[in-house]
């Protein structure tokens, strides 16, 4: 059954802390453990939305704004910002926070488009969004207008 669902009943707040074996040589995370947790974060909130299993089909606009370090705590963030007929778009955050001093800085941010799919893996019908805030308005506009915008362009490059 199709129901209605708010962006706050899928949100997801992961936390984890950056380890030794997370870092390149400059003591700094690797990207792609970054991009992992922002991946896992994503799908759970997929997951939620929809109450089904979920493939991820489109990693958009992942943008890395500031490095992370050892031993810095890190806040995953994601929230449900648009929903097709089966796919869902996931709008993904991630912010570090110094333990020692509580300082906090956004580092990562990214969008992503996953399908739910029934267990033979085909797609499925998703549940309906209904922004409330005014912030969740406007994400669920920006990311109608992403979803466009990469339809077209997908079509003028065929």
């Amino acid at each position: 059954m199709i129901k209605t669902k708010y962006p706050s009943q899928s949100e997801i707040i992961m936390n984890e802390i950056v380890m030794p074996g997370d870092t390149n040589f400059h003591g700094t995370i690797f990207g792609g453990k970054v991009m992992s947790w922002i991946d896992i974060a994503g799908a759970m909130c997929a997951m939620k939305h929809c109450e089904n299993a979920v493939v991820t089909v489109h990693v958009d606009d992942i943008d890395f704004i500031s490095s992370i370090n050892i031993g810095e705590l890190v806040t995953v963030k994601a929230s449900m910002n648009y929903v097709g007929k089966t796919s869902m778009v996931v709008g993904v955050k991630v912010e570090k926070e110094n333990p020692l001093t509580g300082e906090k800085q956004k580092t990562t941010k990214a969008y992503l488009t996953f399908v739910s799919v029934n267990k033979n893996g085909e797609p499925q019908a998703v549940h309906r969004l209904e922004p409330q805030t005014d912030d969740e308005k406007r994400r669920y506009a920006n990311a109608q207008e992403r979803t466009k915008s990469k339809k077209e362009l997908r079509s003028r490059l065929k």
